[in-house]
């Protein structure tokens, strides 16, 4: 598997799962977050592609995860 196949196939996985959960916004602002996440990863060296997919999708909920004021 080429390194554009790995990448797209990581994008695919981890936007598919943020979209059916309902987590995706701005679509077009979440798929720039989740490569720009698998493509920092993939600089250092990771090439699992499940790895990349799931530290993606936890990168995209910590960032844009509502907040929740307590009262």
């Amino acid at each position: 598997m080429t390194d554009g196949e790995l990448r797209a196939q990581s994008l695919e996985i981890a936007f598919s799962v943020l979209q059916k959960s309902g987590d995706v916004g701005d679509t077009l602002e979440a798929a720039h977050f989740l490569l720009h996440t698998i493509d920092d990863l993939m600089s250092k060296g990771e090439r699992r592609r499940l790895l990349l997919s799931n530290a993606a999708i936890d990168a995209y909920r910590l960032r844009y995860q509502p907040l929740v004021l307590a009262s």
